[in-house]
């Protein structure tokens, strides 16, 4: 151990020990990637920087590189500051954790509230003046630029597992059992530098989401406490809101359904949050994915108006479930005009692949 402070080394005996170093953020190393004014947000120290460059007043053009979770809501943020917004992904859609059908309504509303997207182009660079980024170089175009924001993902920060010799899983995560023990004696891992199972997939999996990490800790936590509890895994389940426009999505998507070689059936409908009739009533596309042959649902992805994705949370339910699809037309879910439709829009999009199945 280095205490910070003084900078002394001491080993200290354990009898147990919790790794929980958390994840990193993924930074590009590229020219001028060390400049003034490119802007992680992973912590609370560099949200506050990045406030205060922008209480500056001199930030008028801003890019975000990165169409996840964080780049997203970081671009809507600098709209509402006044700055002009370009996004740079190399993906075809924003959100690459859904399919590009669904992803394309969230690019839409993007370019709807005044995001500038700049699809399928790959960060080469940055032009930097005096130590300080002026643009922002892909491999199409040098965009100028007064504030950069980096919304690249994370990656799990187990450099000190590793030097340990303690064995790593999936994209370089630490490799646990159930009870969340790594592959070394008397050694724990939890949270976001560790790895989770996909129960869908039936894979190792890895996903940085505070949810995740939290229950992996209570697991951790109660055996260590003497008692006994196991993590079973998880399937992906995330919301988010751009813009007026609510995102969900759970379990597997196309490209990982083909990767595994599992053949699916997919149904897309649009409907309503509330009885259509209903004051309020707003616009939702609810994708649900199912199996060939068995109808198991696979996954489902949600984009809508207020009150669209927190129903991403029957879906997950069921796959926690393992329901068919089939079986997801009978759920005696609530009703009434204020919330939903007679049919919810979930049931709706299961009776869809059903026929199709």
């Amino acid at each position: 151990m280095r205490d910070l402070r003084s900078g002394r080394v001491v080993w200290e005996p354990y009898d147990h020990l919790v790794i929980a170093t958390g994840a990193v953020p993924i930074c590009p190393d590229l020219p001028g990637s060390d400049a003034v004014a490119i802007c992680g947000v992973n912590t609370l120290q560099s949200g506050i920087e990045l406030r205060r460059i922008l209480d500056d007043g001199g930030a008028k053009k801003g890019v975000v590189v990165g169409g996840g979770y964080i780049g997203l809501e970081m671009a809507e943020a600098l709209v509402r500051r006044g700055l002009e917004v370009s996004l740079i992904d190399r993906s075809a859609e924003v959100m690459g954790t859904l399919d590009d059908d669904m992803g394309q309504l969230v690019s839409q509303a993007l370019r709807d509230f005044g995001v500038t997207l700049y699809l399928e182009e790959a960060l080469t660079g940055f032009d930097t003046a005096g130590g300080k980024v002026t643009g922002v170089v892909t491999d199409k175009r040098s965009l100028p630029v007064d504030i950069v924001v980096l919304g690249l993902g994370v990656r799990p920060n187990t450099a000190l597992a590793a030097a340990a010799g303690i064995p790593l899983g999936e994209k370089g995560s630490i490799r646990v059992n159930g009870r969340m023990e790594t592959g070394m004696a008397g050694v724990w891992a939890a949270g976001d530098c560790a790895e989770s199972f996909h129960l869908v997939s039936r894979r190792p999996f890895y996903i940085a989401l505070g949810t995740v990490a939290n229950r992996q800790g209570r697991v951790a936590g109660i055996n260590l406490g003497g008692g006994y509890a196991t993590f079973p895994g998880v399937v992906g389940t995330a919301v988010t809101k751009i813009c007026q426009v609510e995102v969900a999505r759970t379990g597997l998507q196309e490209k990982e359904l083909g990767m595994l070689g599992i053949e699916w059936a997919s149904a897309v409908i649009k409907s309503r949050t509330k009885a259509g009739y209903f004051p309020g009533a707003g616009e939702i596309t609810v994708k649900v994915l199912a199996e060939k042959g068995s109808g198991r649902l696979l996954g489902g992805q949600i984009v809508g108006m207020e009150g669209s994705a927190k129903r991403i949370d029957t879906l997950a339910t069921c796959l926690h479930a393992g329901l068919t699809v089939e079986e997801m037309i009978n759920l005696d879910l609530g009703y009434a005009p204020p919330f939903s439709p007679v049919w919810d829009p979930v049931v709706t999009a299961a009776r869809e692949v059903v026929k199709k199945l």
